[in-house]
């Protein structure tokens, strides 16, 4: 999206004074009666806050735009809450889902004056207390003092997020934008999860009379078949309509898995246009920091992990005699292994490149995760009083988000993988449950073996997933570089086929300006021997140092980086002229590999300054070189290598030097 942004920007700053119309427009649409429920005026306005820190907006003017948009929006709202008043309920869509308005009558009725303040902070009731005040004809001269300051606030508190993050943006993607990306997009997948399960489970249990009236009338229209159907909706059992919400999700989500099924079927075993769109977004966020958080979200679904839980819960069904709930859950886990192992012997789906053999479609762990948490949660969900029965699927799905999303990061397997393996263990979880449903009438106390299974789970997974880092770090580590050339060749002219710039982006587009053929030994003695000292790669304990004010900034470690998704293999850093400079060097395994097996490397010198990018903690950010010269840490890198086999000149793509060096073992 950096073209649209881009393009967006200078449109803005062409057009400074309609930039305003826009945000009052967006202020505006959040705020009417009904439009305002639809209007994604959150990402908007941190868009505008982030545009304002670029000083592409005028912060006053943006608040001042916004504020007003909303406060005509809240308006407009009272005048049609005043101007229709109770007849209101009866216009479409308030008199199909009265809840719309009922939810703001209540908060107004409550206190008047406050709901207006508290309503306007609250998204789903934001655009219909307005109305209410109307229809209950609150007097203007009290409403509109109070939706006025309502509105400054909102204005100024929605716009400040983007505000004050695009103020630290090019320090904080200079050195963490992968892990940014990476943690933003796990909550993503973890808050998609948590609204697909709780939305669709509370739709369907306000909607469970409904279905179940219309499964009678339709085993009545089919006598034949409805034979069938008629033990599972038997009005006369209580359990009846949390069968009937269990069979619609097994229609709905099996028309889900079959229709995934058939596409991958069809695709002739090849992944989804949408499978490598995503593989080669996670390949690019590949970070050093990431990798070992995602590398122990990845083993959650090891066989080390759930055994335990499943173990210990079936010991405790057993001992109280919970015969068929035990058999079914066993049922449940060994018919979900035989038939997902059957399914992806069947379906000759390549692996994505960076998975080794054994990952196919669907995702065994993800099945067997999901079965696994899924089925009991239907065991122990029927023993939750009303609304809370939703919250032991809410869980199992935010696990299953866990694994899946971290092993999209680590390419172990395509999205259709990921999804076909979550659809097809709700399917087979499902089947079981409404069987088990249908033969178990019993309760029981469900707080014992809720604790022994969730425990006992999070016991394996934080005594497993460190010991498995390492692990799942070496199966998936990227393979040799495809472009291979002569030592000769490369010292020649090849030199110049590699990368010159890190990244595209300016705001971390790092020089490559040192290439080294040969071990690097001779070249860390050296550095060494000049006042330059290994870094350790800095891990998560190293980095949340960076909070620790006490710490002088001399002390406070360097942020690792990566280039084509490979960690540095070595990190070196000088001190700089005073305690808030540093000089680094990072080294990396080159895009390219010599033919004779002499390993290559590529190299990037920098200068850091350390900075308070929030005022809560502290980063070392790059500064730019000059354009077309070296930086002083290149200078010093280049003195110190003086007496090995080492030349200097200009990259034909950008101009900037670049030194190549030569070394060999006993230097």
């Amino acid at each position: 999206m950096n073209g649209w942004f881009d393009s967006l920007v200078a449109w803005i700053g062409t057009h400074p004074l309609a930039a305003g119309l826009v945000i009052f427009a967006i202020a505006f649409g959040d705020s009417l009666l009904i439009l305002g429920a639809a209007v994604p005026s959150i990402p908007l306005l941190f868009g505008v806050g982030v545009l304002i820190s670029l000083g592409e907006i005028s912060g006053p003017y943006a608040v001042l735009c916004a504020a007003l948009g909303a406060f005509v929006g809240d308006a407009t709202s009272y005048w049609v809450g005043y101007r229709w008043g109770p007849k209101l309920r009866g216009v479409w869509p308030f008199s199909r889902y009265p809840q719309l308005l009922d939810r703001g009558e209540v908060l107004f009725r409550r206190n008047s004056i406050k709901s207006v303040l508290v309503a306007r902070f609250v998204g789903a009731i934001r655009p219909f207390v307005p109305a209410v005040a109307g229809m209950l004809r609150m007097p203007l001269r009290r409403y509109a003092p109070a939706s006025l300051l309502a509105a400054l606030l909102w204005a100024m508190l929605f716009l400040a997020p983007g505000w004050l993050l695009g103020h630290a943006y090019d320090a904080v993607a200079a050195v963490a934008n992968r892990l940014a990306l990476v943690l933003g997009g796990l909550l993503a997948a973890l808050l998609l999860m948590w609204a697909a399960v709780l939305y669709t489970y509370r739709w369907f249990a306000g909607h469970a009379d409904s279905l179940l009236a219309r499964a009678l009338r339709w085993t009545r229209a089919h006598p034949h078949l409805g034979r069938y159907a008629g033990a599972l909706i038997d009005p006369n059992r209580p359990e009846s309509p949390s069968l009937a919400i269990l069979a619609a999700c097994l229609l709905g989500i099996g028309v889900a898995w079959f229709a995934l099924l058939g596409t991958v079927l069809m695709g002739k075993n090849e992944p989804l246009g949408l499978d490598r769109v995503v593989f080669e977004t996670m390949l690019a966020l590949r970070n050093p920091l990431a990798d070992r958080l995602m590398a122990a979200l990845a083993s959650i679904g090891d066989a080390m992990v759930l055994i335990p839980a499943i173990v210990l819960t079936l010991a405790w069904l057993l001992w109280r005699r919970r015969w068929i709930a035990a058999a079914h859950w066993l049922a449940a886990l060994a018919f979900g292994l035989v038939l997902t192992a059957l399914l992806g012997a069947v379906v000759d789906m390549p692996n994505p490149p960076t998975a080794p053999r054994g990952f196919g479609f669907p995702s065994i762990a993800v099945t067997m995760t999901t079965i696994t948490f899924g089925f009991f949660a239907v065991l122990i969900a029927r023993e939750l009083p009303g609304r809370q029965r939703v919250w032991p699927y809410v869980l199992s799905g935010a696990v299953v988000a866990l694994l899946g999303f971290a092993r999209l990061y680590f390419g172990a397997h395509w999205l259709s993988d990921v999804v076909g393996g979550m659809l097809f263990g709700i399917v087979w979880l499902l089947m079981l449950g409404i069987a088990y449903r249908r033969h178990v009438a019993r309760s029981f106390w469900m707080g014992p073996p809720a604790w022994i299974f969730y425990l006992t789970f999070l016991a394996a997974a934080l005594w497993h997933a460190p010991r498995a880092v390492d692990d799942v770090l070496a199966r998936f580590t990227p393979g040799p570089p495809r472009i291979v050339m002569d030592a000769q060749t490369w010292w020649n002219t090849g030199w110049t086929i590699l990368p010159a710039e890190r990244e595209r982006e300016a705001n971390q587009r790092w020089p490559l300006d040192l290439q080294v053929a040969g071990p690097l030994e001779p070249l860390q003695r050296r550095l060494q021997a000049n006042g330059w000292g290994v870094q350790p790669q800095a891990g998560w304990l190293e980095t949340l140092h960076l909070l620790d004010d006490d710490t002088p900034p001399e002390l406070q470690p360097v942020l690792p980086a990566t280039l084509d998704a490979e960690a540095e293999v070595l990190l070196l850093r000088r001190p700089g002229k005073d305690s808030h400079e540093t000089k680094v060097l990072r080294l990396w395994r080159a895009p390219a590999r010599l033919r004779d097996g002499t390993p290559l490397w590529i190299g990037s010198t920098q200068t850091l300054r350390y900075a308070e990018p929030f005022g809560v903690f502290g980063l070392w950010l790059p500064q730019a070189a000059p354009v077309g010269s070296s930086s002083r840490a290149h200078d010093e890198v280049r003195a110190a290598l003086r007496d090995l086999d080492a030349v200097q000149a200009p990259h034909p793509g950008t101009g900037m030097p670049v030194l190549r060096v030569r070394t060999r073992a006993g230097e």
